[in-house]
């Protein structure tokens, strides 16, 4: 059975966040035509709260090498390149390098400066090129022109691991998940990849006493739940942050997720370059235009060009929907006025 056939057999998808399923990538590359074909190891793991890449290339990076060599056989690709994020090389460097041997694969570091875009999938094919480190317009797909105009294959660390267990057929239906924040022991843990986040934070002992919410998939884009949601798998990245409802005030929750997206956008699209900026703006000022937040938050999600921009709204409507009404008055620290027209503006959504 050819490896293909044994993701298939396994149903691997990507771990990367977007849950692509592996063989249907892997094949597109491998039909591509191209006299070269490159794979490319997705490790940057930029997304805060995420930090099962770094566990797994700490623990297995031989299995990871193993999986980006079976993709490079499958596609005859000619090279390997393990895009790795700058502050993980001290940790992991070494390893990589033992794991790599003399196999036609290299590791290259995420520029300093590239932020958080530079762990999109056509982001960091420019930033491995050497040109401004922004997303691509698609189509085409990297499966058909992505490093220097070839074929080729972008998988996150992580599915590249559970590539390698498919085809030893050791893999067990099993993901690993990053839990993180208010709760009493943070770290990455490998459990089965239907379990539920209230599942997860229970065999952890990591589930609250106190009043809580959690926002899953990443403390940037993820979505917020309250506690009585959790009866549900963990989506994209896996990772589970717990908040403790008493530490977090409204406008203190919405500046923290603002602050990281004005700060990270690459400035290409101008609804994402100019609609963060306007959000913390509104955040920021003693009068808040709740209707225009909302509206600018619509215009993003509809209008931007990647997934940074698009994601914006996720955390701050769920957070409305799902946890403010579960907040104390007095705690939200909210005028009448502005809780009532928070209320009205967020209510179609």
């Amino acid at each position: 059975m050819n490896i293909v056939n044994k993701i298939k057999k396994y149903a691997l998808v990507g771990r990367g966040g977007a849950c692509f399923p592996v063989a249907i990538k892997w094949e597109a590359v491998k039909k591509a035509a191209g006299e070269k074909k490159y794979v490319v190891c997705n490790a940057t793991e930029g997304e805060p709260g995420v930090k099962k890449d770094l566990f797994i290339l700490e623990n297995y990076p031989e299995k990871v090498v193993a999986g980006i060599k079976l993709a490079m056989d499958f596609i005859e690709a000619s090279e390997g390149i393990i895009y790795l994020n700058y502050q993980y090389d001290k940790k992991v460097g070494k390893k990589l390098e033992a794991a790599i041997g003399d196999l036609p694969i290299s590791v290259f570091l995420k520029p300093v400066e590239a932020g958080y875009i530079g762990g999109e999938e056509t982001a960091l094919l420019n930033a491995i090129e050497g040109k401004r480190v922004e997303p691509r317009l698609r189509p085409p797909y990297p499966t058909e022109v992505g490093l220097w105009g070839c074929p080729t294959l972008v998988n996150n660390v992580e599915t590249f691991y559970n590539v390698s267990l498919a085809d030893s057929d050791d893999y067990a239906g099993k993901r690993f998940y990053t839990v993180s924040g208010d709760c009493l022991n943070e770290g990455v843990y490998n459990l089965a990849d239907n379990f539920t986040i209230e599942k997860i934070l229970k065999e952890t002992d990591n589930y609250p006493k106190f009043p809580f919410f959690v926002q899953i998939g990443g403390d940037a884009s993820g979505e917020v739940l309250n506690s009585k949601q959790l009866k549900r798998q963990v989506s994209g990245a896996a990772s589970i942050t717990v908040y403790s409802i008493k530490k977090y005030s409204f406008e203190k929750i919405m500046k923290k997720w603002l602050e990281f997206s004005a700060n990270e956008s690459c400035g290409q699209c101008t609804p994402c370059r100019e609609g963060t900026y306007r959000l913390l703006e509104i955040i920021n000022s003693d009068k808040k235009d709740w209707q225009l937040f909302s509206e600018l938050l619509s215009n993003l999600k509809d209008s931007a060009f990647c997934s940074l921009g698009c994601a914006v709204p996720t955390p701050i409507k769920s957070f409305i929907k799902n946890v403010m009404p579960q907040i104390p008055g007095r705690q939200l620290k909210l005028k009448d006025q502005d809780a009532s027209n928070i209320c009205r503006c967020f209510s179609a959504d």
